[in-house]
């Protein structure tokens, strides 16, 4: 399938790109290319479209639902975490009351430096 297709079959977006990668130490690991994905609740950007930080630009390559039971230590690998429990420590500790569900839906988004 293509990039077009694949675009066609997803839900518009529920907020903008700049916002995909905000937190700190993330926008660090990007750039030191320790991560090449983000998971949102919501759908952040397009196939193609491109994520600047730090003057950097970065091409979205993937978007596509997973939930949290299907992620796996090398998607926590991808997300900028030694392993998986750290990746739920820190994402529990960034949404306060949220519970870890394996049923879940998120938002996946992979990118790579441009």
């Amino acid at each position: 399938m293509t990039n077009e297709k694949m675009q066609q079959t997803l839900p518009p977006k529920t907020c903008s790109i700049d916002r995909l990668v905000t937190v700190k130490q993330d926008v660090a690991k990007v750039m030191a290319g320790e991560k090449t994905a983000a998971r949102r609740n919501g759908r952040y950007a397009d196939v193609g479209e491109v994520m600047v930080l730090e003057g950097n630009d970065f091409v979205v390559d993937k978007v596509y639902q997973q939930t949290l039971g299907e992620m796996t230590e090398e998607h926590a690998v991808q997300e900028g975490y030694e392993n998986l429990e750290s990746y739920k420590e820190f994402i529990l500790s960034m949404h306060k009351g949220m519970k870890w569900l394996p049923q879940m839906k998120v938002w996946v988004h992979e990118f790579r430096q441009a």
